[in-house]
């Protein structure tokens, strides 16, 4: 099971894409696990073929645990080990007092003797079962937090609302009985069960568990710049004016692009800080902020954002946002961006200050834009500017960096002709 986020702890295996003997390559999607934050399509990172299924359909597992063995070419299945039988349980010994050929319950009497100076057991009778001795309990709780309880103790709490978990038994062994439970007062009632989450609940359940942990974790701190995008509006109005609607490129693309290019200028805001420091990417893979219908938020990335045009770039974004929303992204979106882009679209705020999303170590946050009076060769007019605010991990930049990047990106969205 990958891990899919900073947050994410287990998912459920909901449907298998192969079965074994079926060969796959690197990059092959192979299962769907749904998460806190929808179905993750699961890719393979090498080639082989199908062995086994380790993991049934339905089940919960968590990071780490295996879903399925895929042997390389000419590797040998692994050793499976064969149950060994169960070994019968070996006899109570016998006393030498007793005779060898004494029957088999007279012996088991002698195992149960009572205590010094009781008379032997007869022969001849049918001796009383020993009492099941149970592990010495607290508070109704054995060693290994078992709550023991006869079962009609188990009932009545349950019909009176009793929590067993606390009571001191006065059965053998500490055991609660059915006296245990009728003698609590009446305010002693359970907690009433946890109402179960909606997916919606759980979602932002995730969030604000990332969120919080990135806010605890990583030392932020943040720059910000209001730009004029005038010459990227009148390019984009330029460039779209032959095209329908599906084919028309709108600002966030030219924002990505942007985001892209100035990280790779700027090394140390793209990238992961790991348990063992700062690992900077040698290829920026842009996370793309994507609202979800109904609430909630994913950030798959576009892999290799610095190699795409402007129109494969906006391609990418309406496949990421139509499958994000279908509940269809994939695994290595969800968990190998190295920077993120959270735009605030074509209308909305003026700005906003992001949480980076772990591991990163930078988030670039986009206002809507906006109509301003603006000074431009010498002259006040209005123009449209955007408000940029980077939120930086101060464990691995400074102000000097931050204030690099923002130069680049606005130089490349004063100039779009050459993204």
């Amino acid at each position: 099971m990958p891990s899919l986020g900073a947050d994410m702890e287990a998912g459920r295996l909901v449907e298998w894409l192969v079965k074994p003997g079926d060969h796959v390559a690197r990059g092959d999607i192979v299962a769907v696990v749904e998460t806190q934050k929808g179905a993750i399509e699961i890719e393979i990172f090498q080639e082989g073929t199908v062995h086994a299924l380790s993991a049934p359909l339905g089940t919960d597992l968590a990071v780490g645990a295996p879903l399925a063995i895929v042997l390389a070419e000419g590797e040998a299945p692994p050793a499976e080990a064969s149950a060994a039988p169960a070994a019968a349980p070996a006899p109570a010994p016998v006393p030498a007092s007793a005779p060898a050929s004494a029957p088999a319950s007279v012996a088991a009497s002698v195992a149960v003797a009572g205590p010094a100076g009781a008379p032997p057991p007869s022969a001849a009778a049918t001796p009383e079962p020993a009492p099941a001795v149970l592990p010495p309990t607290t508070g109704g709780l054995r060693p290994d937090g078992a709550v023991v309880a006869s079962p009609a103790a188990r009932v009545r709490a349950r019909d009176l609302g009793v929590e067993l978990a606390g009571l001191n038994g006065t059965g053998p062994g500490g055991l609660i009985v059915l006296a245990d439970v009728e003698a609590q007062p009446p305010g002693r009632t359970a907690p009433p069960p946890p109402k179960p989450r909606t997916p919606m609940e759980e979602m932002r359940h995730a969030i604000a568990a990332a969120m919080t942990r990135s806010k605890q974790t990583i030392p932020h701190f943040y720059l910000s710049e209001t730009i004029d995008v005038q010459p990227s509006i009148e390019f984009l109005e330029r460039r779209n004016a032959d095209r329908p609607p599906a084919e028309r490129i709108l600002l966030v693309a030219l924002l990505a692009v942007a985001t892209a290019r100035a990280a790779a200028q700027v090394k140390t805001l793209n990238g992961r800080f790991a348990e063992g420091g700062f690992e900077p990417s040698a290829e920026v893979n842009t996370g793309i902020a994507v609202a979800l219908r109904g609430g909630g938020l994913v950030a798959p990335c576009l892999h290799d954002a610095v190699g795409l045009t402007l129109d494969q770039t906006m391609a990418g974004i309406r496949d990421l946002v139509t499958r994000a929303r279908a509940g269809r992204l994939r695994s290595s979106e969800m968990k190998e961006g190295t920077i993120t882009l959270s735009s605030l679209g074509e209308t909305g705020a003026e700005a906003m200050t992001g949480v980076i999303f772990p591991p990163q170590v930078a988030l670039v946050g986009v206002g809507a834009p906006h109509l301003r009076p603006w000074l431009h060769d010498g002259v006040v007019v209005p123009r449209h500017v955007v408000t940029l605010t980077v939120s930086a991990d101060h464990r691995v930049s400074d102000g000097r960096e931050v204030a690099k990047f923002i130069a680049a990106f606005e130089t490349l969205l004063q100039t779009p002709e050459t993204l």
